[in-house]
């Protein structure tokens, strides 16, 4: 079969790359190019960047239903492409296909309630002092906004990076992770143009692999771009903060984080393994919500212990096409090596391997370890990977502050018998999202999701809208004013 070759969106208009370059996207899973890529310069993203300045100032000023119907009919497109996204989101980044098609069904959704918030990008009546001034806050869209998407998690974290954007009335330059060049990104283009987005609302911009310092410059470079739009790691956070610092561009991150799921003394053990093993192990620990450490009481240690490690043995893993595979291939031969140093390093140091510890390929066994130090990496680091750490211990004061130990704050869980204990611990721990009775794998469109600490500011849902606008103070008087000279 010959591999198809995609181009970069900018402008409404197909391009090669300016140099003729593309680069190859392999499949995680069997090792093969799966297609042809683009491998777009700092011109190519400079010309992104310029139709997505062109296309700001008409695009700011249509109406809230002339938004949404486009967000409406990109959800319609969606729905009708759902298996072949799907079978791309697999092949391209080894999530499992009930995963992939997860995905679709919630990028659907979100679209849909997307296409709503631009009703609730409201602004405020202000009170006065002074008699006969009316004073309001009105809030106003910023321009362009460089978004950075992640391979993981493809299909509804890059539109997350797009949705809330542009229904507030910004246009968008999406530059995706190059492990995922076509779910994270050029599938938003084609949906886009599809649907009708005038030219230049959503433009995406695609790279070979080692080479995003340059369409970074790019960006930096130009005052149109007013907010650089990150979900993704520290590291990348670091780098783009510290620049846009120097060039006074906002910043939306959304980052790693160290979850932690503390289980109380008195929950049902069976129920609690069935959480652990999902929050630990979905798409093989391969995105930010995923538990890294269970905290869980002395009482119920070993039995829990018992169960979840039997549970665990018995995924199934291999084909992420395969229907029935749980624990499929993890992105590239570098994650793996993440995964296998880190476990090495906690070994040395005293912990025991209970499941997994080895891999088959690029599909690594979901590993549990205990009696983990503090001083090894996977105590302190967001493993990216199926690698969790069970702890015991004998006080809930404890576990709230091995919770709080770490420096990530994106979310965590807590599992209790006692709701109304759940509730009230809940705001001791010191995360952006705190689950009572449910795994740290846990999202809805319309929530305030977002971390604190290293784990990024901002948030999604209609929440996010304040992140993409400015409010502008409007002061209108009905009677002259008297002037001190």
């Amino acid at each position: 079969m010959e591999v198809k070759k995609y181009k970069y969106y900018a402008g409404g208009v197909w391009r090669d790359a300016e140099n003729g370059r593309t680069f190859d996207d392999l499949e995680p899973y069997s090792g093969k190019v799966f297609a042809k890529i683009a491998a777009a310069s700092k011109k190519d993203m400079q010309i992104a960047i310029d139709a997505a300045a062109k296309a700001y100032p008409a695009w700011a000023a249509t109406t809230p239903a002339q938004r949404s119907e486009l967000l409406f009919k990109a959800a319609a497109i969606i729905k009708r492409r759902r298996s072949e996204m799907a079978e791309i989101l697999a092949k391209e980044t080894g999530s499992t296909i009930s995963f992939a098609t997860f995905q679709q069904d919630l990028l659907a959704q979100s679209l849909e309630l997307g296409a709503g918030w631009a009703y609730e990008n409201k602004g405020e009546v202000l009170q006065t002092n002074v008699p006969g001034s009316f004073s309001i806050g009105v809030r106003r869209p910023l321009g362009v906004v460089a978004s950075f998407t992640p391979w993981n998690g493809a299909s509804i974290l890059s539109w997350r990076t797009v949705i809330s954007p542009i229904i507030a009335g910004n246009t968008v330059v999406v530059k995706p992770s190059e492990y995922a060049p076509i779910s994270a990104g050029l599938m938003i283009a084609e949906i886009a143009e599809e649907a009708g987005f005038p030219p230049g609302v959503i433009n995406v911009v695609t790279h070979a692999p080692g080479e995003a310092g340059e369409l970074s410059d790019a960006i930096f470079e130009d005052s149109n771009v007013r907010v650089i739009n990150l979900i993704g790691g520290i590291k990348t956070a670091k780098y783009l903060g510290e620049r846009a610092g120097k060039t006074l561009k906002r910043t939306v991150f959304e980052l790693g984080g160290y979850n932690p799921m503390i289980i109380l003394n008195d929950v049902n053990v069976d129920d609690a393994v069935k959480a652990a093993t999902f929050g630990s192990f979905f798409h093989q620990g391969q995105i930010c919500m995923n538990t890294r450490k269970i905290i869980i009481q002395r009482k119920i240690y070993d039995e829990f212990l018992e169960k979840f490690i039997a549970r665990t043995n018995a995924l199934p893993f291999g084909d992420p096409e395969n229907p029935t595979t749980i624990i499929g291939p993890l992105i590239n031969q570098a994650a793996v090596d993440t995964v296998s140093e880190r476990i090495k390093d906690a070994v040395s140091k005293g912990a025991k391997v209970q499941a997994g510890g080895f891999n088959e390929g690029l599909v690594y066994h979901p590993t549990i370890l205990t009696d983990v130090p503090y001083d090894a990496i996977a105590s302190n680091e967001e493993t990216f990977g199926p690698l969790v750490i069970v702890e015991a211990v004998d006080t809930v004061e404890e576990a709230i502050a091995i919770a709080n130990r770490t420096d990530y704050g994106l979310v965590s869980s807590i599992f209790t018998n006692d709701t109304y204990k759940g509730f009230e611990l809940a705001p001791r721990i010191l995360h952006g999202v705190v689950n009572v009775n449910s795994p740290t794998v846990n999202e809805e469109t319309h929530a305030p999701m977002g971390g604190v600490k290293n784990s990024g500011w901002g948030r999604t849902g209609p929440h996010s809208l304040e992140d993409f606008t400015e409010m502008i103070w409007i002061n209108s008087r009905s009677t002259p004013q008297q002037y001190p000279f």
